[in-house]
């Protein structure tokens, strides 16, 4: 799998170690001082501290969608044969076929509504049932699609195992890379290019209709959900919308929010993430750490980590936000923890420690 190339070059800083830190006066203010981080109030605070507070910035119109109707879904044609249905939260999609319907996903908060909504397009029942990764929010009520065939990538299958959740079913057919789903004369290609948001999350595409479905990785409109996404994989994460553009789709389904996405939804997602990347970089280089040590208990240690970190997230956030505040949702919501992940991934998985670098 291929890694982006670490950003920047660690500028030269004296070791972040206790002593040095003690010993040090400076209390000049940071991004966001540790003493609202985690100052002498509780552990309440440190937490509403990351939490947006007030009104929330207004919503872009290129992150709104169609309005939902009173029946609480949203069922569109969105190729031949092919069906979005969204509760303008959870996304997924199904297609009507000679052999029955194949569906993709069932979020539980769209549950019974999408035997509903399938219902309203075609007398066929599910005969086909795929699951994009094993999180419960998008498949937690496949269970509804009885005497259906299940398919799913082998990781998917271990994990369901696993968890033994009665309403998701164990998959029939299992594969590691590649799998054709035959349904008729219509084909669906799964594959898997390694772990991303988990193990085992696919690429679902639909090549005579070129719809792409990937979940929990691109979010069109919109930043992504707290902690990138809450990916298991950061390095493959940040890998996989260079993937999806390598397929040839017009049509692309996140999985949440709003509205459907296009290929610009997946560049411009890459330029937010690549813009935050940078900045956490620097901010990982230029926090001036002796603020948290003059700011929490010196002799806890979780404190001390927590104040750097919150610290750091919070200086590339607040370099990012204003420039992304009028063209992704939610940029002023969640772009403190998903600078916190990359914080994390730059340090653990791509060796940019700063301070914590090895001591001299």
């Amino acid at each position: 799998m291929t890694s982006a190339s670490e950003p920047g070059t660690p500028a030269s800083r004296q070791p972040l170690t206790r002593r040095n830190l003690i010993a040090s006066t400076g209390l000049a203010a940071a991004a966001v001082s540790a003493v609202t981080l985690l100052g002498p109030g509780s552990a309440e605070a440190a937490v509403a501290s990351s939490c947006p507070t007030g009104p929330t910035a207004p919503v872009p119109p290129s992150a709104r969608g169609p309005a939902i109707p009173k029946s609480g879904y949203l069922v569109e044609e969105i190729a031949d044969r092919v069906f979005w249905l969204t509760d303008g939260l959870y996304q997924m999609v199904f297609m009507t076929t000679a052999a029955g319907v194949v569906v993709v996903d069932a979020p539980p908060t769209i549950g019974h509504n999408i035997l509903r909504a399938i219902a309203t397009v075609t007398k066929s029942h599910v005969t086909h049932a795929i699951y994009s990764h094993h999180h419960a929010d998008h498949t937690g009520a496949m269970v509804l699609y009885e005497g259906a065939r299940f398919y799913a990538q082998s990781e998917v299958a271990g994990l369901l195992r696993q968890t033994r959740d009665p309403n998701r079913p164990l998959p029939h057919v299992t594969f590691d890379d590649q799998l054709t789903v035959q349904a008729g004369e219509d084909r669906v290609e799964l594959a898997y290019h390694g772990p991303n948001h988990s193990p085992g999350n696919i690429f679902t595409y639909l090549p005579a209709q070129r719809v792409l479905m990937l979940v929990d990785v691109v979010f069109p409109g919109w930043v992504p959900f707290a902690y990138l996404a809450e990916s298991q994989n950061i390095p493959g994460w940040l890998e996989a919308p260079a993937q999806a553009l390598r397929y040839p789709f017009h049509t692309f389904i996140g999985g949440h929010l709003t509205r459907l996405g296009t290929r610009h939804d997946v560049v411009i997602q890459q330029e937010y993430v690549a813009d935050l990347k940078e900045q956490a970089a620097r901010a990982i280089d230029t926090f001036n750490v002796a603020d948290v040590f003059k700011s929490v208990d010196p002799t806890n240690p979780w404190a001390i980590f927590r104040g750097y970190l919150d610290g750091v997230a919070t200086q590339a956030a607040n370099a990012v936000v204003p420039r992304w505040i009028d063209r992704l949702g939610g940029a002023d919501v969640y772009t403190v923890p998903n600078a916190y992940q990359l914080v994390e991934s730059l340090r653990i998985d791509y060796g940019h420690l700063g301070p914590f670098g090895i001591h001299p």
